[in-house]
């Protein structure tokens, strides 16, 4: 899976100076779109689309500095349909406009070339198991919040504190499937994962019962879920398993992810201060593995 990840980020630098569909990527690295922009979100620390603008700007940087073309020839030649919009893009990137750095020979900031490859520390083991479930259901109530890569995610946090305790006990009565109490689910994901794009929140159970009428309901269509458990320090343990998901078990196992919530349960000790946790992500099977 990483030699066929490299190859598309090979194709990225041969085709700066062209539009890249991250559905030719994707060809490439024999996966699809979707888990694509995820394991390289995962990877990276940045999204893909992110990736690639950066790397544009750097390499633009250097032929502004160079000074052999106009300032529109090299914003037309990576992409931009205009001087103002080539203009904006690289002082967002550089802290300068292209006009001043060119002038004074600023320094510039650059985004690597990117290249991945596994690396096996051995020192411990990640538990999962492979479960395929019929069609269910999540009770509970829902708010549309920011995605946060690291730390808690101050929005969901105002978000359960406002759901009130009485609320809370009804939520939790409706559990009668795996993964069992109150759970925490995120849906509808920005196919770009970049940081502040939105997310569909729920805080509910799995439940066969039907949902009060206060209560949001989201169906959740049959399929196959890897679910991966956890115990340790919280929450640096649980930020250490999303991790580990993607940059160790997806690239070591015959299976990528698929478009559905992702839903986390945890247990919180009585300090607090550790936690059991269970983390469900849609997957399927790699073409070609079966």
């Amino acid at each position: 899976m990483l030699e066929r990840l490299n190859q598309a980020m090979e194709h990225v630098e041969a085709h700066l100076r062209e539009p890249i569909e991250a559905a030719e990527l994707a060809r490439i690295a024999l996966t699809s779109e979707y888990h694509l922009r995820r394991l390289f979100s995962a990877l990276a620390g940045i999204p893909l689309s992110e990736y690639i603008r950066r790397r544009r700007l750097t390499v633009a940087g250097a032929e502004v500095l160079a000074g052999e073309r106009t300032l529109l020839d090299v914003a037309v030649r990576y992409g931009y349909g205009s001087g103002e919009a080539f203009a904006r893009a690289f002082r967002a990137m550089h802290g300068v406009g292209p006009g001043e750095a060119r002038r004074t020979a600023a320094g510039l900031h650059a985004q690597p070339r990117m290249s991945f490859r596994l690396v096996v520390e051995g020192s411990s083991s990640m538990r999962y198991r492979i479960v395929a479930r019929e069609e269910f259901r999540v009770v509970g109530r829902k708010a549309r919040v920011p995605l946060v890569h690291e730390g808690a995610n101050p929005a969901i946090a105002e978000f359960v504190r406002g759901i009130g305790r009485e609320a809370l006990g009804r939520i939790a009565a409706l559990s009668d499937q795996e993964p069992t109490g109150i759970v925490g689910v995120s849906d509808q994901l920005d196919p770009s994962r970049a940081e502040g794009t939105e997310l569909d929140y729920y805080h509910g159970a799995v439940t066969t019962s039907e949902a009060p009428e206060d209560m949001d309901v989201l169906i959740v269509p049959a399929g196959t879920w890897a679910v991966f458990e956890s115990a340790g320090e919280f929450p640096r343990e649980l930020q250490n398993l999303w991790r580990d998901v993607y940059t160790q078990w997806f690239p070591s196992n015959p299976y990528r992810s698929r478009p559905g919530p992702e839903i986390l349960s945890v247990r919180l000790s009585d300090t607090a201060d550790r936690a059991d946790a269970q983390l469900w992500i849609p997957v399927e099977d790699l073409p070609g593995s079966v």
